[in-house]
């Protein structure tokens, strides 16, 4: 008798660590399962309250080096989707990160105009189709009209003009384009400065600053190399909202440092734009424009309109007399859309409100336009001499 307690004691001793393993796998399942239905519950929760706002928009940025500066692309070789309650739109990139489903040599090909889109999510084409982008209307419209393009979108989302100037010097005139279409939108004065790329000195002139602006890219890179953050990007009302949500926070406060670093040289105006802002970004502008013109590069500068009742110009009245002197031709919104503001869908009704497909196509036309123009008055020129 004695025997058998001891054998059931040891065996009851044997099987306890098995016991107390399977109470944690248990409770391990157990908080999975509370966490997936908080998750779903959440899911649920904002797709109710929040379906119009809420926009699955993933940015997949990551870091790429330029000369001496690092700044951020849009990851190359990528395929993903953006989705509102206004639809969904497939994003292609190429090799050298660019919305483009093929490859660009740095070699132009011969006989082909070779024209460059440089600007933010706009330009890139936020909440529009691959194939309607104005990069896309125009390469259409110049082959139409019997002159072979090559139009390379080179759009980032979140660019301003002082990242296009970098990405212009420091990489893409190595493409030898003939033109350069630049996408200025009104967001582009205020993130010139959260930058820090580049400055104004005492006696107003442009001076390098910084080297490097990688905002939210090095979270970027970590948390879409965890598997299943790029279904959620893609796929989660929740996740989009709580992603957003912090990225809006990082962002304000980059943007209020940025205002405060430079209130000493700023003089108060009555427009929403510091004097310094304003002299920032012409100063930009002009050395953008110094840069195509020793290059033979033609410069024209679209106004991307601001949504609203009745649609703005992003150049505030301050900046035109700069913008003027330094592009070679400036497409205004105020009068390229004015037929049709209050007529036709000038942006998208929810999610980011970005530029409609009809609006990338007015913009595609009228570049279009303005180039086939240029190059009749070479050829005439050309031919008078």
């Amino acid at each position: 008798m004695r025997t058998l307690r001891k054998v059931l004691f040891d065996l009851k001793r044997y099987q306890r660590p098995g016991i107390e393993m399977k109470n944690w796998l248990t409770g391990v399942a157990v908080f999975v399962a509370v966490m997936a239905g908080m998750l779903l519950a959440g899911e649920w929760v904002v797709r109710i309250l929040y379906a119009d706002q809420t926009v699955l928009f993933p940015r997949y940025h990551t870091d790429v080096q330029y000369g001496d500066y690092t700044l951020r692309r849009i990851r190359p070789n990528s395929s993903f989707r953006h989705t509102s309650v206004d639809g969904s739109w497939e994003f292609v990139t190429n090799s050298q990160g660019f919305r483009s489903n093929e490859d660009y040599a740095y070699d132009k090909p011969q006989g082909v105009l070779r024209i460059l889109s440089l600007g933010d999510s706009h330009t890139q084409g936020y909440e529009v189709r691959q194939d309607h982008t104005f990069s896309a209307v125009l390469e259409r419209y110049l082959e139409k009209h019997g002159v072979p393009a090559q139009v390379i979108n080179t759009g980032v989302s979140g660019f301003s003009t002082a990242e296009e100037l970098v990405l212009l010097e420091n990489e893409l005139l190595r493409y030898a384009p003939d033109y350069i279409v630049l996408g200025f939108f009104a967001n582009d004065l205020e993130d010139n400065l959260k930058t820090g790329l580049f400055a104004l000195d005492s006696n107003g002139a442009l001076v390098a600053a910084g080297q490097s602006h990688l905002p939210g890219v090095r979270v970027q890179n970590l948390i879409y190399s965890i598997p299943g953050i790029k279904w959620l990007s893609e796929n989660s009302y929740f996740y989009s909202l709580l992603f957003n949500t912090t990225w809006e926070f990082f962002k304000s406060r980059l943007s209020r440092q940025a205002k405060e670093s430079t209130q000493e040289f700023a003089v108060s105006q009555k427009s929403a734009y510091s004097s310094y802002e304003i002299e920032l970004a012409a100063a930009l502008l002009q050395r953008i424009h110094e840069i195509a013109m020793r290059n033979g590069i033609g410069l024209i500068l679209v106004d991307i309109p601001q949504a609203g009742g009745e649609h703005f110009s992003s150049v505030p009245d301050a900046l035109r007399p700069a913008v003027q002197s330094s592009t070679d031709i400036f497409i205004d919104s105020n009068t390229l859309f004015d037929s049709y503001t209050g007529v036709a869908e000038l942006h998208v009704p929810h999610g980011h409100r970005h530029i409609s497909e009809f609006s990338h196509t007015l913009i595609g036309v009228e570049v279009g336009r303005q180039i086939l123009a240029l190059q009749a008055s070479k050829a005439s020129s050309k031919a008078d001499r």
